[in-house]
């Protein structure tokens, strides 16, 4: 068998961003079907707008000319193409890497994308209303179903299968922080006893399905369960592959294989941030999380990401310049356009 052909580094961006992206796309779909399902009566614009600001977008929505209320917020998400965080701009990034990679993916992988990116041009606005918003959130999320099975099934275990792992569960692991920011942002407005905990319980039933965990919750899940267990769940769960420790733990196994498999001895400072990242997520009761203030912790977490996509963007690729690179910020990152 011939030996390895050493990855270009052009080649392990492209395919880091590729999986971002497309992870991307499923995670705004989760986003916003999960804000849709808590558009409380007369909170509707306060729903909406929390998603702008747990994505860390307020500047560039208004910027855009954009007003505070459920119709403006989904067109900027799922159809502004000027959006780098929305689903327009992130499939027709990902299909330019794509386009890119055409050496290394499979022939699957290519074609599907292609026809995903351009049955997507074809959302209107009527698809963001009522019951269409949910089923185009569903066919958002089909898609990129589809792209990972075909990925796990063809592409090649080569480095650069590593490198779009890493970047597949970078952006899975912030998502889920998202995902949590936005309810706790939006919990329950205070209501007495038994009927504040059913309403918990539902909405928190809601947050597992929209990270597609209710029935893996279950399985684990006490008795009488509150949004501690949940929030334990979506965040230290080992198991569950949408959970942030979990994502953590491959991410680390990722880049131990770089260094042992390749010899890749960049992968040194990306190793320690993993392990601050663990040690955040294990050094306290998720109880005292909470009541420190979940929100700060989740931005934490979000940042540590940030810096360890930095760490393997720096180490590895030609011109680590992402748009979202200051430790203060805690926005998606997005490719520039000269990488």
């Amino acid at each position: 068998m011939a030996r390895e052909t050493p990855l270009l580094a052009r080649y392990a961006e492209g395919l880091f961003w590729m999986a971002r992206y497309v992870e991307r796309v499923e995670n705004l779909a989760r986003l916003v079907d999960v804000t849709q399902t808590f558009e409380a009566p007369g909170r509707e614009a306060e729903s909406w707008l929390a998603l702008v600001r747990i994505n860390a977008d307020e500047e560039s929505f208004f910027k855009r000319g954009g007003v505070a209320n459920a119709e403006q917020v989904r067109r900027f998400y799922l159809l502004d193409p000027g959006n780098p965080t929305g689903v327009p701009a992130s499939l027709e990034a990902a299909r330019y890497n794509a386009r890119t990679l055409r050496p290394l993916i499979s022939t699957e992988m290519w074609m599907h994308l292609n026809m995903f990116h351009r049955d997507m041009l074809s959302i209107t606005p009527d698809d963001l209303q009522g019951d269409n918003l949910s089923r185009l959130c569903r066919r958002l999320k089909e898609g990129v179903q589809t792209h990972t099975g075909i990925t796990e099934g063809t592409f090649f275990r080569d480095q650069g299968w590593f490198f779009y792992q890493l970047g597949r569960l970078i952006e899975r692991a912030d998502q889920t922080t998202r995902l949590l920011d936005i309810r706790y942002h939006l919990l329950v407005p205070a209501v007495g006893g038994e009927e504040r905990r059913v309403t918990e319980l539902t909405q928190w039933g809601s947050v597992l399905r929209a990270a597609a965990g209710y029935h893996a919750f279950r399985r684990v899940a006490p008795p009488g369960f509150g949004p501690e267990d949940v929030v334990s769940f979506l965040l230290t769960d080992t198991s569950f592959p949408r959970a942030v420790s979990l994502c953590i733990e491959q991410m680390e196994w990722m880049l131990g294989q770089l260094r042992s498999r390749y010899g890749l001895r960049g992968t040194v400072a990306a190793l320690e941030r993993v392990e601050e990242l663990r040690a955040a997520l294990t050094g306290r009761p998720v109880a005292r999380i909470i009541e420190d203030g979940l929100h700060q912790f989740l931005d934490g977490v979000q940042r540590d990401l940030i810096m360890l996509a930095g760490e393997i963007g720096t180490a590895f690729f030609r011109d680590w310049r992402p748009l979202a690179e200051a430790p203060g910020q805690t926005q998606t990152q997005s490719q520039t356009q000269a990488a």
